[in-house]
């Protein structure tokens, strides 16, 4: 099974390191990792940010781990695609 996964992040400066630290513990299990923000105007950043990412497969434990773990951070929104 693939398991492509969408993370909103609220406050990206703020949560940058709570991220950082889970996405590094469960980093054996994902295959790509993309980061995006939007960039509302020249010299600052959007305070959102999105990640998506995408699993090793055959790790569907790991994942659902790493999910419950982040719906409870407080200004995320995890979303998940199942293939």
């Amino acid at each position: 099974m693939r398991i492509i996964m969408g993370i909103l992040i609220g406050h990206r400066e703020e949560e940058a390191l709570k991220v950082q630290e889970l996405l590094t513990r469960y980093g054996c299990y994902i295959k790509t990792r993309l980061g995006l923000h939007d960039t509302p105007g020249e010299g600052s950043c959007s305070s959102k940010g999105l990640l998506i990412l995408e699993f090793l497969p055959g790790n569907e434990k790991e994942v659902d781990a790493l999910e419950i773990e982040l719906k409870k951070l407080e200004s995320f929104v995890v979303k998940r695609m199942e293939f």
